[in-house]
């Protein structure tokens, strides 16, 4: 696909608008139910890319496998989990292709054929692997950058969602599309950056919202349960009590409100800064704000999970939606490199 006309790629349905010209690619980690940073960090950008993309939202189990190897079975609950969830902050299955890595089995293929065209001693330079190596040593996990490069090019994406923190993860991807293009002929955009303004969310130790950190607020949690989770996180250290003075710019609290509540800049950080706002009327109304505004997700996550059915249905055709452009692309990554034995001359 070029940006030169807005016909519908292959596998994906006649345009919403008939402004979407070029195509995007993002994926999560199946890791179960999602938390607020997963939302603000991504969805949120994600619903509204939707209507502006033809737009590929892809779990990426394989790369899951790096760590999870050992135990594969406990992915499929984590997948519906977060299937649930995207739909449940606004992925529009007719909108975009919400499907399986694993089922798409052109990830792999094109992972194969970028191995070639990259260096071990590149990969070991990576910082990705560099951060991990101790714990994660497989060849696998060193080749993660790769099979990521493939998600993005097998379906000849031109960008990439992210914040501009992780803007050199689509380096890879970016260079392999330049190798491959120069090697054989050209096939694929060179895939870029598409940067997206991410609010800090930070977790109830102050550190990023992490599942492993066991300081997130997850979607699925009660109204009790966040309110509960939202006490405990930390505040200004040098606030002890009610009336000293307050920093809200350093309080992961008050970075929340200004996700959350609309008048932060008046009704907030003014009597924090005064001592007149007290922690816990703070965290009280930051609760009530975010509960407000999770309210819709949680209804409609209420009702997804009663249909099982019908999210693992979602699930299969954005696989074949995903499979006929993939497949499409792989066709002309065969064909370049004189590989399509029984077909046409190139």
């Amino acid at each position: 696909m070029t940006g030169k006309t807005d016909k519908a790629p292959a596998g994906q349905q006649a345009p919403v608008s008939a402004l979407k010209k070029q195509t995007i690619l993002s994926g999560m980690q199946p890791t179960g139910s999602l938390h607020i940073g997963n939302l603000e960090g991504a969805l949120r950008n994600w619903v509204r890319l939707q209507d502006e993309y033809w737009f590929f939202a892809c779990i990426v189990d394989l790369h899951a496998l790096t760590a999870d190897w050992k135990d594969p079975k406990v992915l499929k609950n984590r997948i519906f989990e977060m299937t649930v969830d995207f739909m449940a902050a606004g992925l529009d299955p007719e909108k975009c292709a919400i499907f399986i890595q694993s089922e798409v089995r052109e990830h792999a293929e094109l992972h194969l054929v970028f191995s070639m065209l990259v260096t071990v001693p590149t990969l070991l330079r990576l910082p990705t692997y560099q951060e991990k190596k101790d714990e994660l040593d497989s060849y696998g996990f060193l080749g993660y950058p790769v099979l990521q490069a493939a998600d993005i090019c097998v379906y000849n994406a031109h960008r990439v969602p992210v914040g501009k923190d992780q803007e050199k993860h689509i380096w890879m991807a970016n260079d392999l599309a330049k190798r491959f293009n120069t090697t054989y002929r050209k096939v694929f955009n060179e895939p870029e950056a598409l940067l997206c303004d991410i609010p800090l969310i930070p977790g109830a130790d102050n550190r990023k919202m992490s599942k492993s950190y066991d300081n997130h607020l997850p979607l699925d949690f009660t109204e009790q349960q966040t309110e509960k989770r939202i006490k405990s996180f930390f505040t200004d250290p040098t606030k002890i009590r009610k009336g000293d003075p307050g920093h809200p710019e350093k309080c992961p609290v008050y970075l929340l409100h200004r996700v959350y509540t609309a008048e932060h800049e008046t009704e907030i950080a003014p009597p924090c800064r005064t001592g007149e706002l007290g922690c816990v009327d703070c965290k009280l109304r930051l609760s009530r704000n975010l509960n407000e505004a999770l309210q819709p997700i949680r209804d409609r996550r209420a009702e997804l999970l009663k249909k099982p059915d019908y999210v693992w249905d979602v699930l299969a055709t954005g696989a074949e939606r995903a499979r006929e452009r993939a497949g499409a692309v792989m066709e002309r990554v065969r064909a370049a490199m004189k590989m399509d034995y029984r077909g046409k001359k190139a």
